[in-house]
């Protein structure tokens, strides 16, 4: 589907390509991109599994190459479209990094600290962070469940 340019539903979707990366590799599919003046200077997608790393969320990864493209660690003017709501780690160092929006697709029952088991944007820090939830969810949530569909069928 056509998404208007620089919208919100067009970065999303740009998310959602980069989660389809992460299916392809047998990872949970979670896409990321930040966008800064309405060009997209990073986009990373889950690795947990390839690089056996608790700490490959696609949210991280695509902050530390948004940092090195800016040359600072401060991306204040920034946006990260995440197809999922982010994990407490991944909600910490988006506000760590001073990210203007987090936009996400889908809610996650399980580890999500926007709005399923906590709200850390809430939280009176240094920094706020404006969010918005909901863009795209439904192809968001039709990719997660196909996969996960996938793998129980794998294991039977």
């Amino acid at each position: 589907m056509k998404y208007q340019k620089n919208s919100d539903e067009y970065f999303m979707d740009l998310a959602l390509k980069e989660a389809k990366k992460a299916e392809s590799k047998s990872e949970v599919p979670v896409g990321c991109v930040i966008v800064k003046d309405n060009q997209v200077i990073a986009r990373a997608h889950n690795l947990k599994e390839s690089t056996q790393s608790s700490l490959a969320h696609a949210e991280i990864l695509a902050i530390r190459k948004a940092c090195k493209k800016v040359g600072s660690w401060r991306l204040e003017e920034c946006d990260i479209f995440v197809t999922l709501e982010p994990c407490l780690m991944c909600s910490g160092a988006i506000i760590n990094s001073r990210i203007k929006r987090l936009i996400y697709a889908t809610t996650e029952p399980k580890f999500g600290a926007h709005q399923s088991k906590t709200n850390v944007f809430d939280i009176d820090f240094n920094h706020r962070t404006d969010v918005v939830s909901g863009i795209l969810a439904s192809e968001s949530n039709q990719m997660l469940k196909d996969f996960f569909k996938n793998i129980r069928s794998e294991k039977n």
